[in-house]
């Protein structure tokens, strides 16, 4: 047995044991716990802040793209964002021990559902240390151990964040192995936490499409995921322009390198020529390179023709894909072949067209005159959140607590037996 086996397995050991104690713990310990931590790491934000400034340092020396030192970066807003997190989800309903669908049976008996922690949750990621601390609250609140590996890129910043969960947990009394963040930046420790079948019961990627697909492929553990986000908005030739030019604009440029940023731009040929000139120049002065179908070319003056290959391109970066198609069922089809099932929008005064775009467009987020920025736990009132799953099955769309958790038949008698 090789030094990292044994030490992820005592990790995972660790884990399964404070599993059992998270699991139990009443609402109030819990919140109490993050309410240590966020007090925590308002204290610690200066010492948060200089780790940070070191990981960064190091990402620009070691040549890491605008994208990923853009999600590694933290500043005072930031880091009071993750405050703002671990407070929403404080006043949060516990969904734990939750009773549902109580049911009388003929024999007697009443059948009824309860929710339950998962257990064990690997959460693998890249850059982000704020993802260190919403994956701790949201598996801390809903009764899991986690066990996180973050990348290597971020090593300093996410032990300053950690050091900020073990404090809360201690001084909250709870075991500091509910949360435990890999010490070690061996890319081989990915590749032992997957295979922890015995100790780990689910696994949650969140990084890049090679991660992720790695993932997937090694994993012995059920994985929530999802691969990339090429989030569409479709501008419907009955939609308000200006809210149409206000949405498309805040949709690709409010931040560039996160998943629920539009990456294609699909538009009415009815409204196309009236629309499309005035939102390149926003574009453009936003620093924005188009690339466009033939039709957007034409009306688009230094639009860059578009390869076939774009249509399926989360740049995460300052690039558009426009396409302007026939209608709304062309839009649906275009989706349909290119979507990574992620977030889509419809931009439209029509109420049928708006209820059509939602039921038939299958993506874990649809949203009807709003940007898919807003594809987000944290907006959703989620609290936080431990990543967007385009999976159908267990959990869809941004994990929170409830899709932190599963239920379990629970049968109450008094003295049946079946006959």
């Amino acid at each position: 047995m090789s030094e990292l086996t044994d030490y992820m397995q005592g990790v995972g050991e660790r884990a399964k044991k404070a599993a059992r104690v998270i699991a139990r713990a009443d609402s109030g310990v819990k919140n109490n716990a993050l309410s240590l931590i966020a007090a925590q790491i308002e204290t610690q934000q200066a010492n948060i802040l200089e780790a940070n400034r070191l990981d960064m340092q190091d990402g620009k020396a070691h040549g890491l793209d605008a994208a990923l030192l853009d999600r590694l970066a933290l500043n005072e807003e930031r880091v009071n964002s993750m405050v703002a997190g671990l407070r929403q989800i404080i006043a949060l309903a516990d969904p734990v021990g939750e009773i549902s669908q109580v049911n009388a049976r003929p024999s007697g008996i009443k059948v009824g559902q309860m929710r339950v922690p998962l257990g064990v949750i690997g959460i693998i990621y890249e850059s982000r240390p704020n993802v260190t601390i919403d994956a701790a609250a949201l598996c801390l609140k809903s009764g899991n151990a986690c066990i996180l590996r973050g990348g290597s890129e971020a090593a300093r910043s996410n032990q300053a964040i950690a050091q900020c969960i073990s404090h809360g947990l201690t001084q909250a009394g709870l075991p500091v192995e509910v949360v435990q963040v890999i010490e070690t930046t061996d890319r081989d420790a990915v590749g032992e936490l997957v295979r922890m079948e015995h100790t780990v019961d689910v696994i949650i990627p969140r990084g890049g499409k090679s991660l992720i697909e790695r993932i997937t492929k090694e994993s012995r553990v059920p994985v929530i995921k999802h691969l990339h986000g090429v989030c569409h908005v479709y501008i419907d030739d009955k939609a308000d322009k200006e809210m149409a030019k206000s949405i498309a604009l805040n949709a690709k440029t409010q931040r560039y390198g996160t998943c629920n940023t539009m990456e294609t731009l699909l538009v009415s040929v009815a409204i196309a020529a009236d629309i499309l000139p005035e939102l390149a120049e926003l574009y453009r002065a936003k620093g924005v390179e188009l690339r466009g179908c033939e039709t957007s070319c034409g009306i688009i003056a230094d639009c860059t023709p578009a390869l076939e290959s774009d249509w399926d391109e989360e740049y995460l970066a300052p690039i558009l894909s426009i396409r302007v198609v026939d209608n709304m069922e062309h839009a649906m089809d275009h989706i349909h072949q290119h979507g990574s099932g992620h977030t889509e929008s419809i931009v439209t005064a029509d109420y049928a067209s708006a209820m059509r775009f939602l039921r038939e467009v299958d993506s874990s987020s649809v949203m009807v005159n709003a940007s898919t920025r807003f594809a987000d736990g944290f907006e959703y009132g989620l609290g936080a959140e431990i990543g967007i799953s385009t999976n159908k099955l267990h959990a869809r769309g941004p994990v929170g607590l409830v899709g932190l958790t599963t239920q379990k038949y629970i049968v109450l008698g008094d003295g049946h037996i079946r006959q």
